[in-house]
């Protein structure tokens, strides 16, 4: 089922009001609390967080939340909801991992980083990290979503947030957070696997993952997702190296070279490829040209590279090629690659714009379950807009396996 996504339209604080009449947020309270809610208060206060999200304007504070569905009378028992209950987010992930497939089945799961800038030291998870844009270093936590996506929608079903060494190492840091015994130190790189392979574990069809950036060791990022199962459509850098596979093709035999100039020299074989532009809207479509170049993925550990897939794209034909991806997903034509790989553009810009809208940045509290809890139930309100908006028709085809 194809979900639209009306751009400028969702920041209309009158969206709640002109879908009332689809109460779609009734329905999926109805298809996701249960598992996780056990009492009937739970559940009926849940459902009303998620209004409150999609009905309040600005920063949604439980406070502002609060105001938008029964007033200052509400708020004690919203705050208690996230910060003080003891339910936990899995199941009801899982459950909206599970409907989401049903009803607007995913072409690829793409991990999408979020940073949620922060101004104290407080928050779990707060620390210092690289911020989108102008590439400075910021003070904030570092969050990682596994987004379902389509060309024509995606929505975030599951999170992980980064905590690093210093949350973990003092332990009346952690006590004050509520950070779970046995969480261990990891990387970005290592987070944002875990997010795959929490997922995998919901019994969903097994589709290829998107990452929009690679780790400083290719290699290593291949070996997680192998080890999950997971096929992977990664981004790299042009002077990432590469080692050609095929006999008849430019580079074989010379050992690794960089992947701008693997994809130049190839340049005679590029095809035409059509993609949707999530930021024009609907309605934009692009053209880009796309080549596809057998290669041996990197190294794992002690184990040789397995066969994959250099894919490089060019916007414009008489300039060098814009973006690289690496998969090992090789007998995918080039442009279906191209456009799974253009879904890591779709789940950054709906990050950015319906993710803010919904609230996911917006939790303000300190502890780690509260995070996990305000974020789970702004992925429902997000998946609330998605629906809402949904063409019921005919399941959009998952072309990434085909031949």
């Amino acid at each position: 089922m194809s979900a639209t996504f009306p751009g400028g339209a969702w920041a209309d604080p009158g969206w709640a009001a002109v879908h009332e009449s689809t109460d779609v947020v009734a329905e999926l309270s109805a298809a996701l609390f249960p598992g996780a809610l056990r009492r009937k208060d739970q559940r009926w206060w849940a459902e009303q967080y998620v209004r409150g999200l999609l009905r309040a304007d600005g920063r949604k504070s439980v406070r502002r939340i609060a105001s938008a569905v029964g007033g200052g009378a509400a708020e004690q028992s919203l705050h208690h909801l996230i910060s003080a209950s003891t339910w936990t987010w899995t199941p009801m992930r899982e459950a909206l991992a599970h409907h989401l497939q049903e009803v607007v089945p995913p072409t690829a799961w793409v991990v999408q980083p979020m940073v949620i800038p922060k101004v104290g030291e407080h928050s779990v998870g707060v620390g210092r990290h690289v911020a989108p844009g102008p590439g400075r270093p910021d003070n904030g936590q570092q969050a990682f979503g596994l987004w379902f996506a389509s060309e024509r929608s995606s929505a975030p079903v599951n999170w992980r947030l980064h905590l690093p060494g210093g949350w973990l190492r003092d332990p009346e840091r952690r006590r004050r957070a509520e950070i779970p015994d046995g969480t261990a130190e990891e990387t970005l790189e290592e987070c944002a696997a875990a997010v795959v392979r929490d997922t995998l574990r919901w019994g969903l069809p097994r589709l290829p993952v998107v990452l929009g950036a690679t780790g400083p060791d290719p290699g290593a990022t291949f070996r997680r997702y192998q080890a999950a199962g997971a096929p992977l459509l990664v981004r790299i850098p042009g002077s990432a190296p590469v080692t050609v596979r095929e006999p008849s093709l430019p580079g074989y035999g010379a050992g690794p070279l960089s992947a701008q100039r693997v994809t130049d020299s190839v340049r005679a074989l590029r095809r035409p490829v059509r993609w949707t532009d999530p930021s024009g809207g609907q309605e934009s479509v692009r053209h880009s040209l796309v080549v596809g170049v057998p290669v041996v993925l990197p190294r794992t550990g002690e184990h040789r590279g397995r066969p994959g897939l250099l894919l490089g794209e060019w916007s414009d034909p008489g300039r060098p090629p814009t973006e690289f991806w690496l998969t090992d997903l090789e007998g995918t034509p080039p442009p279906v690659l191209l456009r799974l790989a253009k879904l890591a553009r779709r789940a950054a810009w709906d990050c950015a714009t319906t993710g803010s809208e919904v609230g996911l940045r917006d939790f303000v509290g300190r502890s780690f379950n509260g995070w996990h809890r305000h974020t789970t139930l702004a992925s429902v309100a997000y998946a609330a807009r998605v629906l809402a908006d949904a063409d019921y028709g005919v399941p959009e085809p998952v072309e990434a396996h085909s031949a």
